[in-house]
């Protein structure tokens, strides 16, 4: 099931006008405060009536302002988590869950109680009340109860916000596995890179109302003109691989097209899909394969496009099947006198590979 968005709609000292699909998986909408993201899921959820647009969910018209349709909100078939959890406080986190099942559609089988509870990992949460939930744990809750509505679709509007690094590092393996696991499209608005990097499979990036690139999330954020929307620090790209064993020294081997990596993931087992995000800040290229040098992680490239700005350049390699983007200075470009076609080596520390950056599932 898909989801196909067109909205043009008009606000003072801006007019929003988007158009994307969202297929199944994690569909992100990325871009600075005020890009119009809240707004387009507000109008997703039929929270918001747009001057015009045209939305359908699968086979089904959600809004068509040319028709003059409009299905209302509690028609649509949609689960929505919001930044704060919204739960009850005087009911149970049993009664908060149970009260999502009282808006599924009746005669559709849905997801089983017990089926959400193992999934977003809240059993022994069950009799507690969200008082004595930490903000982690209020968040699986909420998205427990959107997944027992039986939504056709998901909005998730920034949930990790109001967390810490902590509590964003407890909640981030299970929306993975709702990403896995649950046959729907989401839609998920967030301002960190970090998160769009490691839930997306595809990736939205708006500004000032308008979408400046779409499509999926290996090929946007590898894009060193659209990468460039994540800021200087944050731009980098995904590579999907498989791990391999653990040697005594405790590094585990990843496989790329243009050689091996070398990174410590206590508890990864062996033949595990793993999504990396290497920063481009952290990739040092060479002309010749380096030698006699620490770095552990040397990978054979060919440099498929040079983006420069400001005088920092943003150079796009291809490692194999995956793409990898290196940051670099202008004279550092000039000096390797660096050509599309370039056979080059990128260079990455295993240290640079932050905690976090690795996350499980699938990348398309």
């Amino acid at each position: 099931m898909t989801l196909s968005v067109s909205l043009q709609h008009r606000f003072p000292g801006i007019t929003l006008d988007v158009r994307f699909d969202a297929p199944q998986g994690v569909t992100a909408l990325f871009g600075r405060s005020g890009s119009g993201k809240t707004t387009v899921v507000n109008a997703v959820a039929g929270l918001l009536r747009p001057d015009q647009g045209r939305i359908t969910l699968g086979d089904r018209v959600l809004l068509d302002t040319a028709r003059a349709n409009f299905l209302p909100p509690y028609k649509r078939r949609i689960g929505y988590v919001f930044q704060d959890a919204r739960l009850f406080p005087h009911l149970t986190v049993r009664q908060n869950l149970l009260y999502g099942r009282w808006f599924a559609p009746k005669g559709r089988a849905g997801a089983a109680f017990d089926q959400v509870v193992d999934l977003l990992g809240i059993a022994p949460l069950l009799d507690r009340r969200p008082g004595r939930l930490s903000g982690g744990e209020k968040s699986r809750v909420a998205l427990g109860r959107a997944l027992l509505s039986d939504p056709d679709l998901l909005l998730m509007d920034e949930p990790l916000a109001a967390l810490d690094e902590a509590r964003k590092s407890e909640i981030l393996p299970y929306l993975e596995r709702l990403r896995d696991t649950v046959a729907l499209p989401i839609l998920y608005v967030s301002h960190s890179p970090a998160e769009v990097a490691r839930l997306a499979t595809t990736v939205v990036m708006l500004e000032a109302g308008q979408v400046s690139r779409a499509g999926p999330a290996a090929e946007v954020l590898a894009d060193p003109v659209s990468a460039r929307g994540f800021g200087p620090r944050e731009a980098g790209a995904v590579l999907k691989l498989r791990v391999g064993a653990t040697d005594a020294d405790g590094l585990t081997r990843l496989e790329t097209g243009g050689g091996a990596l070398w990174l410590s993931l206590p508890g990864v087992a062996e033949g595990t899909t793993l999504r990396l995000r290497i920063l481009a800040r952290d990739v040092m290229l060479a002309r010749q394969q380096p030698e006699a040098i620490s770095a552990l992680n040397i990978l054979d490239g060919t440099v498929q496009e040079i983006s420069e700005k400001d005088g920092e350049v943003l150079v796009r390699l291809s490692v194999g099947e995956a793409a990898l983007l290196a940051q670099i200075t202008l004279r550092s470009a000039r000096l390797l006198e660096l050509e599309p076609g370039m056979r080059v080596f990128a260079v990455v520390k295993s240290v640079a590979v932050a905690p976090g950056t690795a996350g499980a599932g699938t990348l398309v």
